[in-house]
């Protein structure tokens, strides 16, 4: 399974992005799906994450802000992020786990087998 993820960009604070993730070699469904960030310096950050049965979960830092979804057809997933601020730059990647993870561990890094590459996005003036 290889994930592709891309989409990002340098943005004005307050602005929008828009990121894919393109899985290949396996289908998306059948994968716990998510989203993770890490900013210079920094840990890695959960960011949201897409479960089997379809229902989102987000962090608290973005929620309201980013919105996770899926296109079955086209085997990919989206972060389509909103309301950016400088402290959203960071580089993120995309992850899929086998199986249907439980919401406790959805956070979790160690519980996702597959990683994309990662892309940036700066938030700046």
């Amino acid at each position: 399974v290889q994930l592709q993820a891309s989409g990002g960009g340098l943005v004005q604070p307050g602005g929008s992005l828009r990121l894919s993730c393109v899985v290949s070699g396996g289908t998306l469904t059948t994968y716990t799906m998510g989203w993770f960030r890490r900013a210079p310096g920094k840990e890695r950050e959960f960011v949201a994450a897409l479960r089997v049965n379809n229902n989102r979960y987000s962090s608290g830092s973005v929620k309201g802000r980013f919105t996770i979804s899926r296109d079955s057809a086209k085997n990919a997933m989206y972060l389509q992020m909103n309301s950016l601020t400088p402290e959203d730059t960071a580089v993120y990647y995309c992850a899929a786990g086998r199986g249907r993870l439980i919401v406790s561990t959805l956070s979790d890094a160690s519980e996702y087998d597959y990683w994309g590459q990662g892309t940036q996005v700066t938030v700046s003036s």
